[in-house]
């Protein structure tokens, strides 16, 4: 009998055996031609043995909340970089307006803001052409206004839009030219009125201005030509012009300058145009604290937080203004008595006056070489300044 062979079917054996036995053997062989001759398979090919266990509902729950979570808190860093932006724009903002006020404070900056009021009775007056001819060539704005005191001269000042809620301010410095006949008439009446007592009516002006009195064609023999002048007009009797000087300088803030025509007159207004630019800025850094106790801190400062820290060295600092007291020497002192109340706790409770004169003269300094004690002296000078009443006391 004659058998047929194929790898790829079943194998058909010529065996007597036609048992269980050999028909299993013969699938086997079968078998394994098939899995020899199979393709290999590929690396994303999974069998499915090797396929994903289902996730379950909680398991799915769990992931999608967690991807919220993250993109929260890819939300929250974005809208904190633009929280962060936005407030370093407003901090270069600021710096910005500040350093523009503060260029706007400069003298020459503030000089065209100002404007010169010139009243117009004084253009009836002959060299007044001086005085605008100057302001013309030094580009300084001016204009012709009747002005509340006749023959006077005032400043306006152009203000940043918005502030104070108007557009100018008046400053408070007034000059009125007069002639010197207008002078002596009116130290007759001023002197009137000073020896009957009455009112200033006399002198009519604003009392938050302070006034300057220009007074022209003036001569060298201007006080005895004056004094003849006023005794004529005032019925002879002796009439003092240092007199009304001086009243018009304690009681009406009034100061009289005596000029010689018109140019002077001019330098004169000139001078206080530049002063009056020069006021903003002069007024900001004139503002001064205490030298040891301020917001700051520098080297004659010390910087006192809300919770305190920083008091100490305030009280070592104001130790140290006293006269041949050094830093050694006060931080003895402040380690001994923390504060001014239990310094003067510490006096009261002292026996006698030379006790309390002599309460720190035993602290011991330390230094770098050998440690020293206080003295009698230092003691004595921190006690007399912080137990006198009389505020003109010398320490030394």
């Amino acid at each position: 009998m004659t058998t047929l062979h194929n790898p790829t079917i079943w194998e058909i054996s010529d065996s007597d055996n036609d048992g269980d036995e050999g028909a299993q053997g013969d699938l086997k062989r079968s078998s394994n031609a098939k899995l020899a001759l199979a393709p290999p398979l590929s690396d994303g090919y999974k069998r499915p043995s090797q396929t994903r266990k289902r996730r379950s509902k909680e398991e799915m729950e769990a992931d999608k909340e967690k991807g919220r979570g993250m993109k929260e808190a890819r939300e929250r860093k974005r809208a904190a970089k633009e929280l962060e932006k936005e407030e370093k724009r407003k901090q270069q903002q600021k710096r910005k307006e500040a350093a523009e006020q503060l260029n706007s404070l400069k003298p020459e900056n503030c000089l065209k803001c100002l404007t010169v009021c010139v009243d117009p009775a004084l253009l009836q007056q002959e060299g007044s052409d001086i005085l605008l001819g100057t302001l013309s060539s030094c580009e300084w704005r001016y204009i012709i206004e009747q002005q509340q005191l006749p023959n006077s001269i005032t400043w306006t000042r152009n203000l940043p839009q918005g502030e104070d809620g108007s557009a100018t301010m008046e400053e408070d410095q007034v000059v009125q030219v007069l002639g010197a006949t207008q002078f002596l008439d009116m130290v007759i009446t001023v002197k009137k009125m000073i020896d009957s007592g009455g009112g200033d009516s006399a002198i009519s002006r604003d009392a938050a201005k302070v006034l300057t009195l220009l007074v022209t064609e003036s001569r060298p023999d201007y006080r005895r030509r004056g004094h003849e002048t006023i005794q004529s007009k005032y019925g002879g009797e002796n009439l003092n012009v240092e007199e009304v000087l001086v009243y018009l300088q304690l009681y009406k803030n009034m100061s009289v300058v005596f000029l010689d025509g018109w140019q002077e007159v001019t330098d004169h207004i000139c001078a206080v145009t530049k002063s009056l630019s020069k006021r903003p800025l002069k007024l900001l850094t004139e503002k001064v604290d205490l030298p040891f106790c301020v917001d700051g801190s520098w080297a004659s400062g010390v910087r006192v937080e809300k919770d305190g820290s920083g008091l100490k060295q305030v009280w070592s600092k104001q130790i140290q203004q006293l006269n041949r007291v050094s830093p050694a020497v006060a931080l003895c002192v402040t380690a001994a008595h923390p504060s001014p109340q239990l310094l003067l706790q510490a006096y009261e409770a002292s026996g006698s006056e030379e006790d309390k004169k002599r309460l720190l003269a035993g602290l011991v300094v330390e230094g770098e070489g050998k440690d020293r004690r206080i003295g009698p002296d230092v003691s004595a000078r921190v006690y007399r300044c912080f137990t006198t009443q009389n505020p003109e006391l010398v320490l030394d």
